[in-house]
């Protein structure tokens, strides 16, 4: 029921930034910052996956909840692992992570695209600006040029 009630407006989300896609329509400013926007949520949500990865807030009971051996002595030597805010780790021992291995570099891919869009969003609206701006010039001097 619970994946119902995401999947629903995440398809509904999906539909309404992929029909531009379909029409030819999204080489528009907004769909690009509505991308952006898209983006920084996604990596938002996938940082709290990362983050919050285990069963529960006790790595050590998370460790033993996945099958994997909880090392104190490796956990107390590497202590600011799990403390970082980038790259996410909440290792066991030295070759277990309860963190997914597909979260940082999600993570990495989803700023870098919220970045691209934001700047393609702006590069749009300047060209568009100058466009019309342009033209309205252009009409101005042969309105002008009409008259004379």
């Amino acid at each position: 029921m619970t994946a119902l009630c995401l999947a629903v407006p995440l398809l509904i989300v999906l539909w309404f930034w992929g029909r531009p896609l379909l029409t030819g329509r999204w080489k528009t400013p907004g769909w690009f910052a509505a991308t952006a926007a898209l983006s920084v949520v996604a990596t938002a949500v996938t940082w709290f996956v990362g983050a919050f990865a285990g069963s529960s807030m006790n790595s050590e009971e998370s460790c033993r909840q996945a099958g994997v051996s909880y090392d104190s002595a490796y956990r107390a030597a590497h202590w600011r692992e799990s403390t970082r805010w980038f790259p996410l780790h909440d290792r066991c021992n030295a070759t277990h992570d309860l963190v997914p291995a597909w979260v940082n570099p999600a993570l990495v891919l989803l700023s870098l695209l919220a970045v691209l869009c934001v700047g393609a969003a702006v590069r749009l609206a300047v060209v568009r600006h100058r466009t019309t701006t342009s033209r309205a010039r252009a009409r101005r001097s042969w309105k002008l040029s009409v008259r004379s």
